[in-house]
């Protein structure tokens, strides 16, 4: 699908605030560079604050998402969706750069659908406080950040990924319609950002699967094989966020009890999706933490009660075939599973890989590099049913 074509130019300027902000030098002040990374080594994230050679860029990402998002804030939706929201780009000019929105009103409905306020966004992604640089152990050049307050994560991505995700963007709103209560993550936004006349960027934006994340012990990048699933774990009470994946988890179980028979249909409801888009390479991000006495109702029975903003398609569907759950009285309940002495973090996420010449070459390449172990680079039907067989021998 080619990009949709630019739309009208609006120039808007950014509160002095971010104006400030976006103004600010990242090169210099070694020093203070040096203190972020000691800061990192106790805190796992790095604050993008001046000093940092992100700064210059999170600021500019900062000031444009804020006025984005307020052209949906005074231009509330009316009336039905339609094609043309899924093919919309807005392109607002500020001073030094350009920040492209795609498809913003599709993503503001679906934002809308989710409960979740344009205030409240444009609070959490503007120039209220620093982004945090989170450092994967993906060996993508993407880089990733973390919203202020840990709830929106922001990945950079190349234009093929995008083109792919604004393709598949009618068909993935459309299961979230058929399946509220699904395991993707919530794609909240997709820009562009272009610096002077240089060349655009692009990153997407998304609910966090891992929030609240104050309490969690564990991380885990899941794809159901074994070649280069291993992170070298930190030392001994490191406060080091580190997500650790398949042979890191091994002898290990998700006890979810009586949501394991949920658990099993979603993945197959999701990934049954994703091999009809014909993607693979997706991860099943999982934390965990154990139930806290405030988690937990009288008798250690848990609170559970259904998210009001959760609304599934109105249509001929049964209920079942919707795959409904309890969800739980807790921010982000929708990628939260709690069993009986722990709670679960779970999102499919990477959703824009697809299965073209470059992945089949790929994948002859590893057959022949890796014979007889199990790699990511498989058809997207032999991924999804591995991954469902992974959740399903690692549950109980």
């Amino acid at each position: 699908m080619a990009a949709p074509s630019p739309g009208p130019r609006e120039v808007l300027a950014p509160s002095p605030e971010a104006g400030r902000r976006a103004a600010t030098s990242s090169s210099s002040r070694r020093g203070i560079l040096w203190r972020l990374r000691d800061k990192q080594s106790r805190l796992g994230l790095f604050e993008i604050s001046p000093g940092h050679e992100l700064h210059g860029l999170t600021c500019m990402m900062q000031a444009g998402l804020w006025a984005a998002t307020q052209v949906s804030v005074d231009h509330p939706l009316m009336g039905l969706p339609s094609q043309e929201d899924f093919s919309e780009v807005l392109t607002q000019v500020h001073e030094g750069f350009e920040l492209g929105t795609l498809a913003g009103p599709a993503f503001a409905r679906l934002r809308r659908s989710l409960g979740l306020a344009e205030e409240d966004y444009q609070a959490a992604l503007g120039p209220g406080g620093p982004y945090l640089q989170f450092l994967s152990t993906s060996k993508s050049k993407a880089s990733f950040f973390l919203s202020h307050d840990q709830r929106f994560f922001l990945k950079t991505q190349r234009r093929r990924e995008v083109r792919v995700l604004l393709a598949h963007l009618p068909r993935y709103v459309q299961h979230l319609q058929r399946h509220p209560h699904s395991l993707l993550a919530r794609l909240l936004g997709v820009h562009s950002l272009r610096v002077a006349q240089g060349k655009k960027k692009y990153f997407i934006i998304m609910q966090s699967v891992f929030y609240p994340a104050g309490r969690i012990s564990e991380r885990y990048d899941i794809k159901g094989c074994e070649v280069s699933r291993w992170v070298e774990p930190g030392p001994e009470g490191s406060p080091l966020v580190l997500v650790l994946k398949d042979l890191n988890f091994q002898g290990k179980t998700i006890n979810v009890g009586p949501q394991r028979s949920w658990l099993l249909r979603q993945m197959e409801l999701d990934t049954t999706f994703l091999r009809e888009l014909n993607v693979l390479d997706y991860s099943l991000l999982m934390a965990l933490h154990c139930l806290h006495e405030d988690e937990r109702g009288q008798g250690s029975c848990l609170i559970f009660r259904m998210a009001r903003s959760v609304q599934g398609a109105q249509g001929p569907e049964e209920p079942e075939a919707q795959n409904r759950r309890l969800l739980p009285d807790a921010p982000n309940a929708l990628h939260i599973l709690d069993g009986p002495e722990q709670r679960y973090f779970l999102g499919l996420v990477d959703l824009a890989t697809v299965y073209g010449l470059r992945k089949r070459l790929e994948h002859l390449w590893k057959t022949l590099r890796y014979p007889g172990r199990t790699f990511s680079t498989v058809s997207p039907a032999r991924y999804a049913r591995r991954l469902c067989q992974w959740v399903e021998e690692h549950t109980e």
